[in-house]
């Protein structure tokens, strides 16, 4: 169960959940996932309902709860139900529905949870129970609440998937109620007059696909923190009453594919800290909508259109194509500084131009992640570079992108594949650590400025860059760091012969040369991989376990990035492991044994290990110095010149 839910359920029964969830958490009784689920571990769960079944072993209907399926129906079939029951799960299959009397809860006065999916149930609704704080009822029959339906003690209503037309007929008054869920009703058309739920914070209503008009009473709702309109795709328009929503933290409207604008005075919405539009056919943003000093996450994705690959509009010149834009209305209003707090900011397949993008971007001094890809411009501002704390830019598919400005400093990613315009990079040698590059298949770009000078680069992809193969060749691969991993994609089949192991198999067993302690800066791997499936884009993240034998210590490896991007079936990786990476030295000598894991539909074909040091200095019998390589290799690190050249034959 989500935790927010399940607190405000336990506040709802008069426990102090925060603090005694703190207390089960801290004593690895339970656990808080990724998703804020609440988990606990199945023998936990097993011996507290074996504590509640031993509270009456053959009458379940004497026991605080029920939740096995057979002993639930018993009770409420036969009407078996005592107060001393105080939470009922009855959830069945779609396709096993059953029918009950309300009266089977007629003498549980102390019932506080009701789990019911696929349950219909007829009768006054007057004999549930007053102490209900949780009724959760999937797949309801009802097509709207009864006159009868007095529950003033609820505290977290959930119907998804029921088959109400409108919540209710007439106003309801439940002043204890904070999470309304109506999710995938697909019959509801409206919502109702929400005056009586003074305390409600959540109001979600995503998949709602019927529903066309939110009610302006939702206005009231001085409390709402969440507004979930997801997939609500006959949503037109807003009713400018929302704009009072000042205590409102997240408006989710993605999907909303036909919902045209957003209300002028969207910028009263002091609270709002995420504003969720991708997938609407917003034009235009209210010139209010500079004013959220509080927003912290903006996306409006546009609608994704495949286009013909030959396309005549292809062939038009960028500015031809750009003008047809000019008289259309601009997304952004003039000015976005006053979102101080926006941190991530995602503008793709909303066919941008120059224009459309402010020129006071670089004011943004909290934006941490930029996405305008598969946009029309042509270039960025050149205020891009104030973004200090901007770690992810992407340009995806900019295909008039010509040249990118002096990027902010403490970039970690700059993903530009697929931008065929891209001619000019900026310059790195401001950069300690280079961002990962991600530049595949921009065919015209032929170098990149200053990478020579860096002393650590992360991660390159430069598959179909056959321009950049000589700016390789002359200056970048000269060395790697004893520091820094180093991780690079290209279209090659083949491993070098100068790499000194190499296997077909998943493994790969090897000495350390001698006396390599102090001359040792790393292993670099190279690995050729197919797919199985073809697909146009396909994410890897390659690892490599290595295991010292000798000693009894091992390491993992993984690729530093999310994933490298490749567009072809075959490709190689190669990919560097730093000395720093070693927990203890390696003083030369150890028995080694590694392994290569590459997620499915991913396969190895074969792979290499070159160990990776510098020389040391031995003096002859005649005391005359010379240079030493104890693994058969002669040359300091990986040849530029073979990579240059394998690169250039593409």
């Amino acid at each position: 169960m989500d935790k927010d839910c399940a607190v405000n359920i336990l506040n709802g029964c008069g426990f102090f959940a925060e603090f005694r969830i703190s207390i089960l958490t801290s004593r690895c009784l339970l656990t808080i996932n990724e998703k804020n689920e609440l988990r606990m571990h199945d023998l936990l769960r097993d011996m507290g309902r074996e504590i509640i079944r031993e509270e009456s072993t053959k009458e379940p209907g004497k026991r605080s709860r029920l939740w096995f399926h057979e002993d639930a129906c018993d009770v409420l079939e036969n009407q078996k139900g005592t107060e001393t029951i105080q939470g009922v799960t009855l959830v069945l299959p779609t396709s096993n529905e059953v029918h009950l009397n309300t009266k089977a809860f007629s003498r549980m006065h102390k019932l506080r949870l009701l789990q019911i999916k696929c349950v219909h149930l007829t009768g006054s609704y007057e004999y549930l129970s007053k102490e209900l704080r949780w009724l959760y009822w999937h797949y309801c029959p009802l097509r709207y609440l009864p006159s009868n339906f007095h529950l003033e003690n609820l505290v977290v209503l959930d119907m998804q998937h029921s088959n109400m037309e409108k919540v209710w007929q007439d106003i309801k008054f439940f002043g204890n109620l904070k999470v309304l869920n109506l999710s995938h009703s697909k019959s509801l058309t409206k919502t109702a007059d929400v005056t009586g739920l003074p305390r409600l914070e959540k109001l979600l209503l995503e998949g709602c696909t019927g529903l066309f008009d939110v009610h302006p009473s939702i206005g009231v709702l001085d409390r709402l923190v969440f507004l979930n309109l997801k997939d609500c795709k006959n949503i037109r328009n807003l009713p400018d009453s929302i704009c009072q929503l000042k205590s409102l933290e997240c408006l989710n409207l993605t999907g909303c594919s036909n919902l045209q604008g957003l209300p002028e005075h969207l910028g009263n919405m002091e609270g709002l800290k995420e504003l969720l539009a991708s997938g609407t056919a917003i034009k235009q943003l209210p010139f209010s909508f500079g004013h959220l000093k509080n927003l912290q996450i903006f996306t409006l994705r546009g609608f994704s259109k495949k286009q013909p690959a030959k396309s005549w509009l292809s062939w038009l010149p960028s500015w031809v194509q750009a003008r047809s834009c000019l008289d259309s209305l601009r997304i952004l209003p003039p000015s976005i500084s006053g979102l101080c707090s926006l941190k991530r900011l995602v503008l793709t397949f909303r066919n941008l131009s120059e224009r459309d993008i402010p020129v006071d971007l670089g004011t943004l001094a909290s934006l941490e992640y930029l996405n305008l890809g598969r946009n029309n411009f042509c270039s960025l501002p050149s205020s891009l570079s104030h973004l200090s704390k901007l770690h992810v830019l992407c340009l995806l598919e900019c295909r008039n992108l010509q040249s990118i400005p002096e990027l902010p400093p403490n970039l970690e990613g700059l993903y530009a594949n697929g931008c065929t315009s891209l001619e000019n990079m900026p310059n790195l040698s401001n950069f300690k650590r280079a961002p990962s590059l991600f530049l595949s298949h921009c065919n015209r770009l032929a170098e990149i400025p200053g990478l020579e000078n860096l002393d650590s680069v992360q991660t390159i992809c430069i598959e179909g860059c056959n321009k950049l193969a000589n700016a390789f060749k002359d200056n970048f691969f000269k060395g790697q760091s004893d520091q820094y991993e180093c991780c690079i994609c290209l279209p090659l089949k083949e491993i070098p012969d100068w790499f000194s192991h190499q296997s077909t198999g998943p493994s790969i067993s090897f000495d350390m040369p001698l006396h390599v302690e102090h001359q040792f800066l790393g292993i670099t791997f190279w690995a050729v991989f197919s797919a199985d499936e073809d697909r146009d884009e396909r994410v890897i993240s390659p690892s490599v376990a290595i295991s010292d034998r000798t000693n009894g210590v091992d390491w993992t490896f993984r690729a530093t990035t999310a994933g490298i991007l490749v567009t072809r079936q075959e490709h190689s990786w190669v990919s560097h492991m730093p000395k720093s990476y070693f927990r203890y030295p390696l003083k030369g000598g150890e028995r080694m044994e590694a392994w290569i894991n590459i997620e499915e539909p991913f396969e190895v074909k074969k792979w290499g290990i070159h160990v990776v040091h510098k020389p040391y200095i031995t003096k002859d019998d005649q005391g005359q110095s010379s240079s030493v390589y104890t693994d058969g290799q002669d040359e300091l690190m990986i040849p530029s010149c073979i990579l240059a050249e394998a690169m250039m034959s593409v």
